[in-house]
Order: C-alpha cells, then sequence, then structure tokens
C-alpha cells in the first residue's frame, strides 16, 4: 500500500533521517520499490521545515518519533512549541498533521502543544480516532518493535 501510495503521480514525499544508516536504509527501500517521487534529507526535521515555503505542504507525519522519556530529556523530543508554529507555517489551508507513538505520555504531550498553540484542531469524537490506525497508514518499523508503554496513538489535526 505504502509504494502504491508513494507512486501516485500528484504525491511528492520529503523525508527526514538524521543518522546516516538510516537514510541508507531508506535509499535503498526508495530504490527497490522504484520510487521516483521521495527524496530523503539527511538531517533534522526541522532544517526542512524551515527551508519550506509558506502553505506548500498538504500533510506531514510524524510517526513514532524518539520519545526521550525522561523529562530531563524532553527538550529533546521533536514536538515542540516551535515546530508546531512552523507546521502550521508550512501547511496549505485544510492541512494535516498526523502523530503517532506508543508512548503515552508523548501522546498527551503533543495533544496539550497542538492545542495550546491554537494553530490546530483536534477533530476526534470518539476514542477510536485515536486507537485505530487511520486508513491510510502504513506500519512504521519502530511501530511494528512495541517498544512502547502504550498500544499506538494516532492524532490526527487540521491546521486551524
Amino acid at each position: 500500500m505504502a509504494a502504491q501510495a508513494a507512486r501516485a503521480p500528484d504525491v511528492r514525499i520529503l523525508g527526514a533521517e538524521p543518522f546516516v544508516n538510516g537514510v541508507a536504509s531508506a535509499v535503498r527501500h526508495v530504490e527497490e520499490q522504484r520510487l521516483s517521487n521521495v527524496r530523503i534529507h539527511h538531517g533534522d526535521a526541522r532544517d526542512l521545515v524551515a527551508a519550506l515555503p509558506d502553505a506548500s505542504i498538504e500533510r506531514v507525519f510524524i510517526l513514532f518519533p524518539d520519545p526521550w522519556p525522561k523529562a530531563r530529556h524532553h527538550k529533546r523530543r521533536i514536538v515542540q512549541p516551535e515546530l508546531l508554529t512552523e507546521l502550521a507555517r508550512v501547511l496549505k489551508p485544510g492541512g494535516k498533521l498526523r502523530f503517532a507513538t506508543d508512548w503515552a505520555d508523548y501522546a498527551d504531550w503533543t495533544l496539550e502543544r497542538a492545542l495550546k498553540s491554537g494553530r490546530f484542531a483536534w477533530p476526534a469524537e470518539r476514542a477510536d480516532a485515536w486507537r485505530t490506525p487511520p486508513a491510510d497508514h502504513v506500519a512504521t518499523r519502530y511501530e511494528e518493535k512495541k517498544l512502547g508503554d502504550c498500544a499506538p496513538v494516532f492524532l490526527d489535526f487540521l491546521k486551524a
């Protein structure tokens, strides 16, 4: 399913990976599947987002990022107010942000910050909205490892 979605001619995918081994693995998968619409940025996703023009992205996926579970390391989490501001800037009107994690604290952290920012709305109306993988979800390697402290949580936000 991921390969089919990635091959759609009007879908372009930008990925960011700070570790060279992760970049090599991603490039290998892109080449194996002959995906011509995927680009990988070797570096921090925040640098990539900062370089994008306003209202240039339809969807952003933050899937199973490092949870930095110790409180003294929370400043290293990718979801921070500054990133949410930048994501709102680069998302088109009506754009979507998906965050998925298997760490309960990180789900709470992200929900609190996204709503507090005033830049994102969370349209969930029932528990299945965050407990059930969305129809277009593609499982990640980290998700499959099940290293977190809860079942996966899927938070889909709309640009407010």
